[in-house]
């Protein structure tokens, strides 16, 4: 969900820190808040869901606070991050209105569907639609290379909307919080790596490969 600012004339500015903080800030201190409120009785569900509570306000406010600081250090917002941010907010009220973890669980889910199906979207027009929702231009990959890119993602967000509504299903809220903030951040840069031959196939310059490395789509 980072972008990249590319204003004419000016040197783009260097963003690596500032990816990783936009990128996965707000999930860790959603995590660190709910391990800080939660229960140390597994079952006392009102400690637990009044943790989550807690934990899902302060998200709310690390993701605003994300996008200013995109906004600020990158120049620019782009459309994933914007889109994340939407989701986030919306779900999240629905989870502190409500009472329910369950909403914070499916924003996921939410959100890799709604990605997937932008990109495909794009595909059956032939557009290339991740490179407009990153709102980026690695140096040198050519359209074919952002077409297979988009694709592979679009299939990628799928299996990643299958799998956490799987986990939301069928494991507990620590466990689910646990999966989501490791398991999917390794998945996501295990998968960002495993396509650097084929965009370096397709013209991205090596001085672009570490951008790529640490810009992966996010939720």
């Amino acid at each position: 969900m980072t972008d990249t600012s590319k204003a004419p004339g000016k040197p783009k500015p260097k963003s690596s820190w500032v990816n990783l903080v936009v990128d996965f800030g707000p999930l860790l201190v959603f995590f660190l808040a709910y391990r800080h409120f939660a229960p140390s009785d597994d079952n006392n569900m009102v400690g637990t869901v009044t943790a989550v509570i807690k934990g899902t306000v302060a998200f709310m406010v690390a993701t605003v606070v994300a996008l200013a600081v995109s906004k600020w250090r990158l120049g620019h917002i782009s459309p994933m991050l914007w889109l994340t941010t939407v989701l986030i907010l919306g779900f999240g009220a629905l989870t502190v209105i409500f009472r329910n973890p369950f909403y914070v669980q499916i924003k996921p889910t939410a959100v890799y569907l709604l990605f997937s199906v932008v990109l495909f979207v794009g595909l059956f027009r032939g557009k290339p639609m991740l490179k407009y929702l990153l709102q980026s231009a690695f140096e040198g990959l050519n359209d074919e290379g952002w077409m297979k890119l988009s694709r592979n993602w679009a299939w990628f967000f799928l299996v990643l909307a299958v799998l956490n509504t799987a986990l939301v299903y069928t494991v507990s809220f620590d466990t689910w919080m646990q999966a989501k903030l490791w398991g999917f951040t390794v998945l996501s840069f295990l998968f960002t790596f495993s396509q650097l031959p084929m965009v370096l196939k397709h013209g991205m310059g090596e001085e672009a490969k570490a951008e790529f490395v640490e810009t992966p789509p996010t939720d």
